[in-house]
C-alpha cells in the first residue's frame, strides 16, 4: 500500500535501484517520483541548462500509467518508473531530437536509438533531452542552439562534455538514470568534472543501432549514474545482443545484476597518477595519488606501472577524423555556415585522409592492443586520471594549454582519455575527491578486454570507501 506523500528530499537523490525498489513495493507511486523530480527541473534547470527538450504532462501521464500497471499486478521491468534522461544525439520517436546543431532544430525522428527503445521497454520514463556540443564534438558542453550547460559545483565552470548535460542532470537531481555516448571520453569526462559515475562499456555491449558505421565504432553507448551499482542496473536493462548491430556481443544484460561484491585481495594495479604520456594539472595530480591509500586499503597490490601508449594519438585522430567525414560529410557541402569551426575542421582532415593513412591508423591501432593486451595480463586494472584539468571556466571553448604545454588541437587536452579509446578497453570514472578549490575530479579505473564487470566491481569498492560521490553541490 502507498505511503502518504514521500518529501522530496527523500526522493532526488535515493539511488536509482533503491528507488525502483520502493516503487515496485509501492511505498512511493511513480507519480510522485516523476513529480518530484519535475519539481526539481523547474527549480535548478534554468541556471544549469541541462535539459533541452523536456515533456513534462507526458512524462506525468507516463508515470501514471505506470502505476496503474502496478496496480493491476502485472509484470514490470527493471528500471519501472525511474526518470531517465536522453543525450540529443539519440533519437527519440516524435521528441525532437537536435544533435545540437541549428541545422537539426525542428527534427522530429520516427524512431528511437536501440538503447532508448531497451531503456523504455524496462520501465524508465524519459522526461526529456540532454544537452550535449554540437554533433558532440569536444568535451566542453556548448552549442549555438541552446548555449552553454553549467557545472553545478561551481556554475562559472565547464561541465565537460560530450554528455553534459547528463552529468549535470544526475548531479544536481534532475534524474537518477541518464544515458550517453563516447568516443574520446564524453560518458567519462563530465562524470569525472560533475562527481557522478560514468562508464564507456566494451564496443558491442550496449548495441548501436541506427549507425552509420556498423562495422568500425570508436563511439559507445553506454551509461551514466550517480554510483557503479546504479549503472550497472542501467546496463542490465540496455546490454545484450541485438542482429542490428553486427558487433553486439552475446552476453545478456542480467549478467549485470550480479552482486558488485568482491575481495580485491592482491589484485594487481598499475598507478598512474601523473603520466608520463600527457601533462596533467598539480591539483589533479593530487587529487588522484590520494586515491593510492584507498585502493591499497582494499587489499590491491598498487604498482606505479604505464603502458606503452606510442601512437595511440594518431591512431585516435586519425579515426576520428574519418568518423566525422563519415557522418557529418555531408553537412559540411549543404550547411558548412551552420557548422561550428571545429566540427568543418574534424570533417576536412577527414577528407584529406588517404587510404594508405587510414591502413597505417589501423597497423598502429593492433600493435597498441598487442602491447596493451600484454600489460593487461600483468595488471587487472589500470587506474589513472579521467580529465588531465579540473573544470575550466564556462566561456572556454576547450583547454589551451596545459602545465605551459600548448594543445595542437580542441581535443588534444582529452588524452588521458581517448587513449584508452584507442585501447578499446572498458574504463570508467569514479568520483575521486575535491580540489583544494572545491572542484570535482574523477579516477579513471580502466579494466582488461570486456571485463566491464570487473570495472564496475572496482569501482563499487572505490566507492564504498570514499562516499565522495555522496556530496551535492549547493544548489536550493
Amino acid at each position: 500500500m502507498i505511503c502518504a506523500k514521500t518529501p522530496d528530499r527523500e526522493i532526488l537523490y535515493a539511488s536509482a535501484a533503491d528507488l525502483a525498489r520502493r516503487i515496485r513495493e509501492r511505498e512511493v507511486s511513480c507519480a510522485e517520483v516523476m513529480e518530484a523530480h519535475l519539481r526539481r527541473i523547474e527549480a535548478v534547470n534554468g541556471r544549469l541548462n541541462a535539459l533541452v527538450t523536456l515533456h513534462p504532462e507526458r512524462s506525468l501521464e507516463d508515470a501514471r500509467a505506470a502505476d496503474r500497471r502496478l496496480s493491476k499486478g502485472e509484470s514490470v521491468g527493471p528500471l519501472h518508473g525511474l526518470p531517465v534522461a536522453h543525450k540529443d544525439l539519440l533519437l527519440t520517436s516524435g521528441v525532437r531530437t537536435t544533435f545540437g546543431s541549428t541545422v537539426f532544430r525542428d527534427h522530429v525522428p520516427e524512431v528511437d536509438s536501440l538503447s532508448v527503445e531497451r531503456l523504455r521497454r524496462a520501465g524508465a520514463i524519459s522526461v526529456g533531452k540532454t544537452n550535449t556540443p554540437e554533433f558532440g564534438a569536444g568535451s566542453q558542453t556548448f552549442n549555438a542552439l541552446f548555449g552553454a550547460t553549467r557545472n553545478p559545483y561551481d556554475p562559472r565552470k565547464t561541465c565537460g562534455g560530450s554528455s553534459g548535460g547528463a552529468a549535470v542532470a544526475l548531479a544536481s537531481g534532475m534524474v537518477p538514470l541518464a544515458d550517453g555516448s563516447d568516443m574520446g571520453g564524453s560518458l567519462r569526462n563530465p562524470a569525472a568534472f560533475c562527481n557522478v559515475f560514468g562508464l564507456r562499456p566494451s564496443v558491442g555491449r550496449v548495441p548501436v543501432w541506427p549507425s552509420r558505421a556498423a562495422f568500425s565504432r570508436l563511439s559507445v553507448e553506454g551509461p551514466m549514474a550517480r554510483s557503479a551499482r546504479d549503472a550497472a542496473l542501467m546496463l542490465a536493462a540496455t546490454a545484450g545482443p541485438d542482429r542490428r548491430d553486427p558487433l553486439s556481443l552475446e552476453a545478456p544484460g542480467s549478467a549485470f545484476l550480479q552482486s558488485l561484491e568482491r575481495d580485491f585481495s592482491g589484485a594487481r594495479l598499475a598507478f598512474v597518477p601523473n603520466p608520463r604520456s600527457f601533462p596533467v594539472e598539480p591539483a589533479v595530480c593530487e587529487v588522484v595519488e590520494g586515491s593510492r591509500v584507498v585502493f591499497e586499503g582494499l587489499g590491491c597490490a598498487v604498482e606505479d606501472a604505464e603502458p606503452d601508449f606510442s601512437g595511440a594519438d594518431g591512431v585516435f585522430k586519425t579515426l576520428r577524423a574519418w568518423h566525422f567525414e563519415l557522418e557529418h560529410g555531408g553537412l559540411l557541402d549543404a550547411h558548412r555556415e551552420e557548422l561550428k569551426e571545429t566540427v568543418v575542421w574534424n570533417i576536412e582532415e577527414g577528407r584529406r585522409l588517404a587510404g594508405s593513412d587510414l591502413g597505417a591508423a589501423e597497423r598502429e591501432r593492433a600493435g597498441l592492443y598487442r602491447r596493451t593486451l600484454a600489460f593487461m595480463e600483468r595488471y587487472e586494472f589500470l587506474v589513472l586520471p579521467t580529465v588531465q584539468v579540473a573544470p575550466f571556466g564556462v566561456e572556454e571553448p576547450f583547454v589551451r594549454e596545459i602545465n605551459g604545454l600548448r594543445m595542437e588541437t580542441y581535443i588534444d587536452w582529452m588524452k588521458s582519455c581517448y587513449f584508452i579509446t584507442a585501447t578499446g578497453l572498458p574504463a570508467a570514472s569514479v568520483p575521486g575527491g575535491f580540489t583544494k578549490a572545491g572542484l570535482p575530479v574523477g579516477v579513471q579505473i580502466v579494466g582488461r578486454p570486456r571485463d566491464d564487470l570487473g570495472v564496475l566491481r572496482l569501482a563499487h569498492a572505490f566507492e564504498q570507501a570514499t562516499r565522495y560521490g555522496e556530496r551535492r553541490p549547493e544548489l536550493t
